[in-house]
């Protein structure tokens, strides 16, 4: 699938198929995660891969998203700042942060490119952390259930806002340029 394909066909799922994709799938998506830039090019994601019935249903108490136990497999993407902020000092929470939403964003197009689905759940209790044995110095960041989707589940992504009114040319607010002719802030 080319990429603007993939842009384009991303959507939040929330209803999957019982097939199992291979785990080989997921391992590939976050090989993609895994490609994306890093403050400094540090190490600082770490992925689990979740199967497990009973953790799933965990996940869904803890996350108050039932569906994420319908997905075969639940990726948790955790970070390990501590290098960041050896580095980066106050400003390796914002690095972090930029990482994650790079890695998460491969991994999502990857999902797409490979027929899959997923969801991104940002809001957990920090009582899932405990449950899945998580060290104190790790951040869970992200939740992404992964399967196929549903027969029934469409599969389009929701119309997104226009980027008129979003963007602007050399300083907030300007007007700016679209090909050779000026637009002003009062058009858009």
């Amino acid at each position: 699938m080319k990429l603007d394909q993939a842009i384009e066909k991303r959507a939040s799922i929330k209803k999957f198929s019982p097939k199992e994709p291979k785990i080989e799938n997921i391992i590939e998506a976050i090989e993609a995660a895994n490609r994306a830039p890093s403050p400094g090019n540090l190490s600082i994601l770490r992925y689990i891969i979740i199967d497990d019935e009973e953790t799933k249903n965990k996940i869904a108490e803890y996350t108050r998203q039932e569906f994420t136990k319908t997905a075969p497999f639940i990726v948790i993407v955790c970070s390990d700042p501590k290098d960041a902020i050896r580095f980066y000092d106050t400003r390796a929470e914002t690095y972090v942060k930029h990482h994650v939403g790079a890695a998460v964003e491969n991994f999502l197009l990857k999902i797409t490119d490979l027929k899959l689905a997923s969801c991104w759940v940002g809001a957990f209790s920090d009582t899932l952390k405990k449950e899945l044995k998580i060290p104190d110095n790790i951040n869970i960041e992200v939740i992404l259930p992964v399967g196929y989707p549903a027969a029934n589940q469409e599969t389009k992504q929701k119309n997104k806002a226009k980027i008129y009114g979003k963007l602007f040319y050399n300083s907030f607010r300007n007007t700016f340029k679209t090909g050779r002719e000026m637009v002003r802030r009062d058009d858009i």
